[in-house]
């Protein structure tokens, strides 16, 4: 349960340049305390531990019963599997649950939730805070990781002042925040996905071919055992039905069947006429994806799919 801390209460951080750690510590707690005003400042007085305030990202200890949270001094605490954690990842680690709790996450949920954020979102940032991790490994897309992007945010350096600064984190605040929240909705949306996609499978009793009732996202669901033999999934959309394949792994686009080379790039009457299946509207030319008007087009198409599979050597 949150913890219950006096009025008025203040989120202290340090007070200059921001960085994703901060930032997103600083989401996570204004969601909970949404009274709480934060108080940026590096001033000793404001880093002391006190009834009135939680402490984050300095003041070089971690001690969650004086609600303080920094990661900068010798002997900081690390995950079981030595990774470091940022104040981020300390504060996710204290008040996570809490935060899922009043985002609505369902409670039979919020263990797997918690678990899942930590990996996919809370350790990155904390790597990359405490230098563990390069975002220099992401290639071209080293520019577009969430820590730097959210440090693009502060102001140039010939427009840097304290006004400035504090606009700018307000800002930067926001906008993390509405990714973090977004990211919680996607891993709780999986999980209810991961149920859909369980009982698909029941029913599909080792068939090649998944039927889902919508487009759930079913990839993730399908790299457990009991997936494994499924090669191609169909669901309704809009008013056609789509045929897709299933990925080998789930780092990688490559799929354990693509669809039939003569099919790729067509559609209308072209596509109907190379698979013979009245109904078929589109294949895309990279072979993952087709539409049909129809159920029983998309499934004509499926059983096609899967034989061309068994004829390529």
């Amino acid at each position: 349960m949150t913890d219950t801390l006096p009025a008025p209460l203040w989120l202290v951080t340090h007070s200059g340049g921001f960085h994703a750690d901060d930032v997103l510590s600083t989401a996570v707690l204004q969601r909970l305390f949404p009274q709480a005003r934060v108080m940026r400042s590096r001033d000793p007085a404001w880093i002391t531990p006190a009834p009135d305030r939680i402490i984050y990202d300095e003041g070089r200890l971690f001690d969650p019963a004086s609600r303080i949270f920094d990661h900068h001094q010798r002997g900081a605490p690390l995950r079981a599997g030595g990774q470091p954690y940022s104040s981020f990842g300390l504060i996710w680690r204290h008040y996570g649950h809490d935060y899922l709790a009043q985002l609505g996450v369902r409670p039979g949920d919020a263990d797997a939730v918690h678990a899942a954020m930590d990996a996919r979102f809370v350790l990155p940032v904390d790597l990359m805070d405490n230098g563990a991790l390069d975002p220099g490994s992401a290639g071209v897309l080293a520019d577009l990781t969430l820590p730097v992007l959210i440090e693009s945010l502060k102001p140039p350096f010939d427009a840097r002042n304290q006004q400035a600064d504090a606009a700018a984190f307000e800002r930067a605040v926001g906008i993390a925040a509405a990714i973090l929240e977004s990211a919680v909705a996607h891993a709780a949306a999986d999980r209810r996905a991961a149920g859909i996609v369980a009982r698909a499978l029941a029913a599909a009793e080792g068939e090649r071919v998944l039927e889902l009732p919508s487009a759930v996202p079913f990839q993730e669901a399908l790299m457990a055992p009991e997936g494994a033999y499924v090669l191609f999934a169909i669901y309704p959309r809009g008013d056609g039905w789509v045929l897709t394949g299933v990925r080998r792994t789930p780092d990688t686009f490559a799929l354990r069947a693509d669809l039939p080379a003569a099919w790729a790039g067509l559609s209308g009457a072209a596509l109907e006429a190379a698979t013979g299946v009245p109904g078929a509207r589109f294949c895309h030319r990279g072979r993952f994806l087709a539409v049909a008007d129809s159920r029983e087009a998309v499934l004509r198409l499926a059983a096609l799919a899967v034989a061309n599979r068994a004829a390529v050597p």
